[in-house]
């Protein structure tokens, strides 16, 4: 199989086969996430509080998307933060360098 062909790989879902297209360079990641969203699926399964294989599958995607957009929010606040800390020191060095002064940081 050359690299530009897609491989077809087999992946197990609460004991379903699914085969997934996906770039062959990209099989070993692909099985890792099918393992974690088993993993996570019968997690849901396991609480006792959602029935059915659509609905654990779309209560497990509510959940990872909800860790996901604060994880993404989390990281905005965190770029923010580090962005507003270099303005403040670019401003620090640029007053002292006007001043002829040495700075401590």
């Amino acid at each position: 199989m050359s690299q530009g062909e897609p491989a077809r790989v087999s992946v197990r879902i609460m004991e379903k086969e699914y085969v997934v297209a996906c770039p062959y360079e990209e099989r070993s990641a692909l099985l890792d996430a099918a393992e974690f969203l088993n993993g996570r699926m019968r997690d849901v399964r396991d609480s006792g509080k959602v029935v059915g294989h659509d609905r654990i599958a779309v209560i497990t995607a509510l959940n990872l998307a909800h860790e996901f957009l604060k994880g993404r929010d989390r990281e905005t606040k965190l770029d923010s933060g580090v962005g507003q800390r270099v303005r403040a020191l670019r401003e620090r060095v640029e007053g002292a360098l006007e001043k002829g002064q040495q700075l401590e940081l």
